[in-house]
């Protein structure tokens, strides 16, 4: 059981970190020396993403939403399981922390999913001829990490 208390810790870090790297960092996508993220372009000095405060941006909107969303249900989610592993009894414990975790798991998936789908929505047209930036990979590979730790704390539920 230490064990796997060992990783759901270890993987709930790992991804509130990468959550907080993909979200903040600006390199959701490349192109030249630009680098966008979901508030600026930047290549030297920085600005807004082009009419991002517009009704024509929902989709960003969306992304930015989720996204922060997800990061703050990650470190809500740890600190639910930093209380649920000393106040309540075995067999109750972790189940609030694994919804959390899913659902925190959701909005990465969503947001992830958006942006994939409407990448070439948000950008200028010379920048259109870019590659995905390390964030936005980031954030695909925080999906697949707060999913296991949700579904690690359904598992540790059961344990003794």
């Amino acid at each position: 059981m230490l064990v796997i208390l060992a990783f759901i810790l270890l993987f709930h870090i790992i991804s509130a970190t990468l959550l907080f790297i993909s979200t903040i960092n600006n390199a959701w996508w490349i192109s030249g020396n630009f680098y966008t993220d979901l508030w600026y372009t930047c290549n030297g000095s920085c600005y807004a993403v082009e009419n991002s405060e517009s009704t024509a941006a929902g989709y960003l909107q969306a992304v930015q939403a989720t996204m922060i969303l997800a990061t703050i249900l990650c470190c809500v989610g740890f600190f639910v399981f930093i209380l649920q592993l000393f106040r309540l009894n075995q067999g109750e414990r972790f189940v609030f922390a694994a919804i959390i975790q899913l659902l925190s798991s959701l909005c990465v998936m969503i947001a992830a999913s958006i942006y994939t789908a409407q990448h070439e929505s948000f950008q200028k047209p010379e920048l259109r001829n870019g590659n995905y930036g390390y964030s936005f990979v980031l954030a695909w590979i925080a999906f697949p990490l707060t999913l296991i730790s949700g579904l690690m704390y359904l598992v540790l539920r059961k344990r003794k």
